[in-house]
C-alpha cells in the first residue's frame, strides 16, 4: 500500500521534480480540472475523494520518509487547484488567473492556512492547501464579477 499511496501523494510522481514541485502539482491540478467533464456535482465530487485520498498518502509518506509535510508530496496541492476552481464557470484564462491566484495563496499561507497546516499528518497537509484554495476561489469569483464577459 505504501506504493499506492506515494503515486497519490506524489501525482504520478509530479512530486520528484527537481525544482518548484508545488508549482508542479499546481498544474497536475489544473490538468486534471482540465479533464473533467462540466459537470458542478462531479467536480464536487472528484474535490472530495482528493481529499479523503490525500489526507490517506499524506499521512503515509510522511511516514514513510520520515518527516512532517515532505517536498514530494504534491497531491494537496492538486487539490488546492480543484477547490480554487470550483464553481468557477471560467475560460483557460480565468484557470490560469485561478492558478497564479492558489500558488500566491499557497505561499503566503494567510490565517487560518497557516495554522491549519499545523494539524496532525495528512489532514495538515491538505487542509491548508485547501484553505488557499479557499482564498483563490473567493478572489476568482469576485475577478469574475467585475471582468468583461469572456475575459475569464
Amino acid at each position: 500500500m505504501t506504493g499506492i499511496a506515494l503515486a497519490l501523494a506524489t501525482s504520478l510522481g509530479v512530486g520528484y521534480a527537481p525544482f518548484a514541485p508545488g508549482t508542479f502539482g499546481s498544474a497536475a491540478g489544473l490538468l486534471v480540472w482540465a479533464l473533467l467533464p462540466p459537470s458542478a456535482p462531479l467536480h464536487l465530487g472528484v474535490t472530495a475523494i482528493v481529499f479523503a485520498l490525500g489526507v490517506w498518502a499524506a499521512a503515509v509518506t510522511e511516514r514513510h520518509y520520515r518527516t512532517t509535510d515532505p517536498g514530494v508530496v504534491v497531491i494537496d496541492e492538486v487539490l488546492g487547484m480543484l477547490v480554487t476552481l470550483l464553481f468557477n464557470p471560467v475560460t483557460w484564462g480565468g484557470a490560469i488567473l485561478g492558478f497564479l491566484l492558489f500558488r500566491l495563496f499557497d505561499v503566503l499561507k494567510p490565517y487560518p492556512a497557516n495554522r491549519l497546516e499545523r494539524l496532525h499528518g495528512g489532514l495538515g497537509v491538505m487542509a491548508d492547501d485547501a484553505m488557499a484554495g479557499v482564498y483563490a476561489n473567493m478572489v476568482l469569483r469576485l475577478a469574475l464579477l467585475i471582468a468583461p464577459v469572456g475575459l475569464l
